[in-house]
């Protein structure tokens, strides 16, 4: 269903802390342009913890108004509450999203039972396809293979994807060996692109790919085409930025990013995220540099 570069797309936000509407619909609109293949709105770049539920859904709105139907549009939908987040996905369908990132309940803890459990509530009335988001290192809850297994055996029409963050390769072989092809299986770390796609992944939801979505399209159209020589040098050209993202908290990086290649991007962050740091943006301005964006 899912396929190629999908950026986690950055929520802009005025000098007021306001969404910045205009700034976002002009975001979108080159993000389709430079070759996305679908767009997450309010995923965990996009600053959705600080969002209220009125600003959250806003976005997800915004961004399907402005897609058009030009590209698919996945809606962070994710809650620790399971209520909660049964009543974000109506949101995101009453939104106009074509699915929704759901991460298990974030801490809480819940055992791999108590995973089941949530998803199994989700997956009683869904109102739309759901796209599994397994962060550990965010939620401090690991979905395991056999716990995804599990979920996509009983419910294989509501849950199409994964976007695997736990940096566990291994992972794509297993659900594949369990779940088939059809299992949508896109790499949740950009630096892991290039293996996660030659164990079977199809592409990836993205951080770079704010910032170089064009570069980020033609890698993983050559991942998708066998041209792993082709997807190496685009690989080789892209890791600096990879790893320049996260050499502050995220979003931080990114937005400094966009701030350097899109002079009209407000720099703005919501509290308790603060702007990168100077060795951060010493980083990230060799790594633009080093993939020919500056």
């Amino acid at each position: 269903m899912f396929s190629g570069s999908i950026p986690a797309l950055v929520t802009p936000f005025d000098a007021a802390g306001e969404f910045d509407e205009a700034a976002f619909r002009h975001f979108v609109e080159w993000q389709i342009a430079e070759g996305s293949a679908a767009l997450v709105a309010c995923g965990t770049t996009g600053e959705a913890a600080t969002l209220t539920y009125d600003e959250h859904f806003r976005v997800v709105r915004i961004c399907v108004d402005q897609a058009r139907g030009r590209v698919p549009v996945i809606a962070g939908a994710g809650s620790n509450d399971t209520r909660v987040a049964t009543a974000n996905l109506r949101a995101a369908r009453d939104a106009g999203a074509d699915a929704a990132l759901m991460v298990p309940p974030y801490y809480n803890r819940p055992s791999q039972e108590g995973i089941f459990r949530h998803f199994e509530a989700l997956a009683a009335d869904a109102p739309l396809p759901i796209v599994l988001y397994n962060v550990p290192a965010r939620t401090v809850t690991d979905i395991q293979p056999a716990t995804v297994i599990r979920i996509v055996q009983a419910f294989p029409q509501v849950f199409v994807g994964i976007k695997d963050a736990s940096g566990a390769l291994a992972r794509v072989s297993q659900h594949r060996g369990a779940l088939g092809e059809g299992f949508v299986q896109l790499s949740g770390n950009d630096d892991l692109a290039l293996a996660y796609n030659a164990m079977g992944g199809t592409g990836c939801i993205s951080v770079s790919a704010n910032v170089a979505p064009r570069l980020c399209a033609d890698f993983q159209a050559a991942c998708a085409a066998g041209d792993m020589a082709t997807a190496l040098t685009l690989h080789d050209r892209l890791f600096p930025l990879h790893d320049a993202l996260f050499t502050d908290a995220s979003p931080g990086p990114v937005k400094h990013a966009l701030t350097r290649i899109r002079a009209d991007f407000p720099p703005h962050l919501r509290l308790p995220m603060t702007p990168a740091n100077e060795a951060s943006r010493a980083a990230v301005d060799a790594a633009l540099a080093h993939a020919g964006l500056l």
